[in-house]
């Protein structure tokens, strides 16, 4: 899935950004979970010119706005 998300970065960041799209993770906390937020943030990051605290807060307002939900196991 995070590869997917990387190739189309630019589109996911459009999504994110511009579209105020909400993000949905389901599926293995282990490694899966952790390598999808880990793409969110590089995409996040890099289309959006954006520090690494930069990014950090901005994940967290989209948790805080509830567009970006998780449900791993």
């Amino acid at each position: 899935m995070q590869h997917k998300m990387l190739n189309c970065g630019d589109e996911v960041w459009k999504w994110i950004d511009s579209e105020g799209a909400h993000f949905f993770v389901c599926g293995d906390a282990r490694r899966m979970a952790k390598d999808v937020d880990a793409a969110l943030r590089k995409i996040i990051q890099e289309k959006g010119g954006k520090s690494e605290e930069q990014t950090n807060e901005y994940v967290e307002k989209m948790k805080a706005d509830k567009r970006y939900k998780r449900d791993v196991y």
